[in-house]
């Protein structure tokens, strides 16, 4: 970031010494604290000056007139990228993250991972989780209105799934009972995604033999049973978000449970953190969903059997999080669900 190029040696020790200080007690911070420290070694009102230089930087603000000083969302992104060092897991913390033994499919890993992740850091977890496919039995398509029908999916696992879907024009009710036939006898016991490219390859070369109408509707069934939520989201720890919680704070931490609910928003924020390696850091107001609420999400991707990635693993709270702390921890969790992933398959 440019702006640490504009203040001196002695101002970055006070702004990081003042980060530091307001990430641990998440009070605001003032220049008779600072000067108290005896590493710094200067004056109050030394102190006092710098801090009003980092507040025009904008690194800082004073949430009461009277109040000492707390770092803006720019002020603690300059400090996580290039102030901030990162702590060492203890042996006891690595010990309660190991999940090399845990017994299950990869789905209970995930969970134990999420509760054990919570635990540690004493804040909210969140894993978005690879939704397992299931075989399916039988795909039904009913005619609701002259353009729209129902596709009924049931799986062998029992489930049953409504999909509303349009219909190509002028489609006649046997191809609703042509096109559900044709899909079901290819899908019956088997994963879409086992068999979705040979059905669209068959009804490409009209090797299925189907009318042309028939066929755009089983081309419209199979790009109806690949949508929906691929992801699944796993929280856990939600009420950790309301210790020591200042009634200042509450109304933030209830927009924060409403941001919660919004599934679909959470998991694309957190899908965010795929593309590259390692960490990643959203603080306060660089995330527009959990940027009323004053949140920080922190968060790691792990990968499969083949070395792909296929979720990501997430520390959330408020943007007091102990960074420095959290970041291995968020590391090594999503290492350590890798390992297990990759020997699960």
């Amino acid at each position: 970031m440019s702006v640490i190029n504009d203040i001196d040696a002695r101002a970055r020790d006070v702004f990081r010494r003042l980060v530091e200080t307001y990430l641990s007690t998440g009070e605001p911070v003032g220049s008779r604290t600072l000067s108290q420290d005896a590493a710094l070694g200067v004056s109050a009102a030394t102190i006092r000056n710098v801090m009003a230089d980092l507040t025009d930087l904008g690194l800082l603000h004073a949430p009461h007139i009277s109040a000492g000083r707390l770092p803006t969302d720019l002020g603690l992104r300059l400090f996580v990228d290039g102030m901030m060092q990162l702590g060492d897991l203890t042996l006891e913390e690595r010990q309660t993250l190991d999940i090399g033994n845990a017994p299950g499919d990869g789905a209970s890993v995930l969970e134990q991972a999420a509760a054990r992740l919570s635990g540690l850091t004493q804040t909210a977890s969140l894993v978005v989780a690879p939704k397992s496919e299931a075989a399916l039995r039988h795909v039904e398509f009913v005619g609701t209105a002259p353009s729209e029908a129902l596709a009924i999916l049931v799986f062998e696992d029992g489930r049953v799934e409504n999909r509303v879907m349009a219909l190509p024009e002028g489609l006649p009710p046997a191809s609703l009972i042509a096109a559900g036939n044709f899909l079901s006898t290819r899908l019956r016991g088997k994963t879409l995604h086992e068999v979705r490219a040979d059905i669209l390859k068959e009804v490409s070369s009209n090797e299925a033999q189907l009318d042309e109408l028939t066929a755009k509707l089983v081309g419209a069934g199979v790009a109806e049973l690949s949508g929906g939520e691929r992801s699944s989201l796993i929280v856990r720890g939600r009420g950790r978000l309301l210790d020591e919680t200042t009634e200042e704070d509450l109304e933030k931490v209830r927009m924060l449970f409403d941001d919660l609910e919004r599934k679909k928003d959470v998991i694309d924020v957190l899908n965010s953190a795929r593309k590259g390696e390692g960490v990643k850091v959203f603080i306060g107001s660089e995330n527009r969903l959990f940027s009323l609420s004053g949140s920080s999400v922190i968060a790691a991707p792990y990968r499969d059997q083949s070395n792909q990635i296929v979720g990501v693993l997430a520390v959330l709270g408020p943007t007091r999080l102990n960074y420095a702390r959290i970041v291995p921890i968020v590391d090594y969790t999503a290492d350590a669900v890798s390992k297990v992933l990759g020997r699960t398959g």
